[in-house]
């Protein structure tokens, strides 16, 4: 019989485009090997996920049966109402404001937070375009972008967040280039930063805006505030928002998420949009989803409803700073011993960001990775998270996770880390 030869596949060219993530395959390596000491993925703790909350809200939403039967319905494309008006009140409590010009027309639930980065980015962005972000970045952003064709432009960063005289002067060669019409927004992970764990400071969150306002020549330049780790903050007051230094609320997107202060399997996030935005985005997002799951926003809304939410965050911030603590006392113990280590002690969120001598790579081509992964330890090579354009790629950089682990199995993981870096020395 003769075999029939197919043509060619035709793919897109954003199907062409789109790459796994680097995180997914550090993900397989640690579910493959269940003795791994994993300090890489950033999941939350699984024994601190809320089933005694979530069955009381399950309870009290099944003990009314016509409002049941709504919550198993198709919900909105924006959102259960009762829910973003939560949210917004929950965005001015925590910002110390009434935000009598936002309204709840402008706050969308997504399917976590990635599908608003996902749903910006199709909404703001075109090939060519640029987002500039500090160097490092959140690297799945950076895997959205690449997505739509889109650039990241790295700028620097110090213990203050990114530095608002490097962003100026990006801005500057972009524009001595002609390609200021190209960059569309500047991205920040504003609270306790993946991978750094910066906080970026009030002064320039004010900075940061006013550059932005000042350099929307061609466009508007958004700046995308990805608050994600917020209300995983382990000491200090919270600090108010970007966003609330946006005066008329038109370039700054405030987007995060409950998966890491509540519980990642209900896959709900949410952002809050510039009113001349809104209707794209949600234009959008209605051709895709036909809303965000319905259910679990019901579920949400009881969970605040019987005061549930805020005790939960309190115990999460308790838990993470135990690990925090475990984490920086096993880096003092075992790394501050070699010559050239640094790190910035985070005041929340779950990562730490190790700067190792400039000698040693600690990507996927260098031999400490490997070697680490013979001892028993895997961590994420900090050269994912740099964009390949601007300040440069550092190969002497690792992400630490203190988020799964117990603090016995951190302070071994330090420990088996250690040693690998010290042969290496």
């Amino acid at each position: 019989m003769k075999i029939k030869t197919l043509p060619a596949l035709a793919l897109s060219q954003r199907g062409k485009r789109s790459k796994l993530p680097p995180i997914s395959d550090l993900m397989t390596r640690a579910l493959g090997n269940p003795k791994l000491i994993s300090l890489a993925a950033g999941f939350v703790d699984q024994a601190t996920l809320p089933v005694a909350e979530m069955r009381k809200a399950f309870d009290a939403l099944w003990a009314d049966p016509d409002e049941a039967r709504q919550a198993l319905q198709y919900g909105t494309t924006e959102g259960h109402r009762p829910l973003r008006e939560k949210l917004l009140a929950h965005l001015q409590e925590g910002d110390g404001q009434t935000y009598q010009d936002v309204s709840i027309e402008q706050f969308v639930v997504t399917s976590g937070s990635n599908q608003q980065l996902h749903l910006i980015a199709d909404t703001l962005l075109d090939p060519g375009d640029m987002v500039i972000c500090t160097a490092p970045t959140y690297l799945v952003f950076m895997g959205v972008l690449e997505d739509v064709g889109a650039k990241a432009f790295g700028v620097d960063m110090d213990d203050a967040g990114m530095v608002p005289e490097s962003l100026e002067a990006a801005l500057e060669q972009l524009d001595a280039q002609g390609e200021l019409g190209r960059v569309k927004a500047i991205y920040l992970v504003s609270y306790y930063d993946n991978p750094s764990g910066m906080t970026t400071s009030v002064e320039r969150r004010q900075q940061i805006v006013e550059i932005a306002h000042r350099w929307s020549r061609e466009q508007r330049i958004h700046i995308i505030e990805d608050a994600a780790y917020r209300e995983l903050r382990f000491d200090g007051p919270d600090i108010p928002s970007t966003f609330s230094f946006d005066e008329d609320h038109e370039t700054v997107i405030y987007t995060t998420t409950f998966s890491k202060p509540f519980a990642p399997g209900i896959r709900l996030g949410w952002g809050v949009f510039p009113k001349e935005l809104i209707d794209a985005v949600t234009n959008l997002k209605g051709n895709i989803d036909f809303g965000s799951p319905n259910l679990n926003q019901h579920l949400l809304v009881k969970i605040m409803e019987l005061g549930l939410y805020e005790p939960h965050i309190e115990m999460l911030r308790k838990n993470y700073a135990r690990k925090k603590t475990a984490m920086v006392n096993a880096a003092d113990k075992y790394l501050r011993p070699l010559s050239g280590m640094s790190w910035f002690e985070p005041h929340g969120g779950l990562y730490l960001w190790l700067t190792l001598p400039e000698h040693i790579a600690a990507g996927p081509d260098g031999r400490l990775f490997d070697l680490a992964l013979e001892k028993g330890v895997l961590y994420v090579p900090g050269q994912y998270c740099f964009p390949e354009l601007g300040a440069g790629v550092k190969k002497n950089t690792i992400r630490l996770s203190f988020g799964v682990q117990e603090s016995d199995l951190i302070d071994k993981g330090v420990e088996l880390l250690a040693e690998a870096i010290g042969e290496l020395m």
